[in-house]
């Protein structure tokens, strides 16, 4: 399968988990609309599988219904493969935060993916999930990580862990592009 199909697969599973978690519970697009903070229209064409939807779109949803990240994608295949710059990948507005989800376990509880920050620039996501613990090591590059005002400079193969409920942001201040693994690790 292509990277264009197997993005526009990986957007159809989401919309259908959407769609699953949102008639289990007995909501109208209304009702997830108030409970995510993202609009019906968005919401409606997330599950209907025609749109992409960005890394803060996703987070909000996510943090709504009080599911991971990656829950939202499901996978039914014994082995599951991901190639760096392939398949499913998210960004933030401004594109200088790249994501690619790369595993997560059947307890929902722990996920990881790659992360590329673009050169000169930062990252500052909301705040995760209550009681999540992130987990980032560098692969390539180096990076300042802020976590509650305080800053770490990371190198090459250096892991920060720190609860990520909390403010914290990313900066590359390199001319490079900064790659890190990052698991999250929910306490619900």
């Amino acid at each position: 399968m292509d990277e264009v199909n197997e993005s526009k697969q990986m957007v159809l599973q989401m919309g259908g988990a959407l769609k699953k978690y949102r008639k289990e519970k007995n909501m109208s697009l209304d009702d997830l609309a108030e409970l995510t903070g993202v609009s019906k229209l968005t919401l409606g064409n997330i599950e209907r599988g025609e749109t992409n939807p960005t890394l803060a779109i996703i987070w909000k949803i996510s943090k709504g219904i009080s599911l991971p990240l990656l829950a939202l994608f499901t996978s039914e295949k014994p082995v599951s493969l991901y190639r760096a710059g392939e398949g499913l990948r998210f960004s933030n507005d401004q594109k200088n935060w790249i994501i690619e989800p790369i595993f997560k376990n059947a307890s929902n509880d722990i996920e990881m993916c790659r992360a590329y920050l673009q050169p000169n620039s930062s990252y500052h996501p909301e705040g995760h999930h209550v009681n999540t613990t992130e987990i980032a090591t560098v692969m390539t590059g180096s990076i300042e990580i802020q976590v509650n005002g305080e800053i770490y400079t990371l190198n090459q193969y250096d892991t920060i862990s720190f609860r990520a409920d909390c403010p914290h942001s990313y900066t590359n201040h390199t001319e490079s592009e900064t790659v890190l693994h990052i698991s999250l690790k929910y306490g619900f």
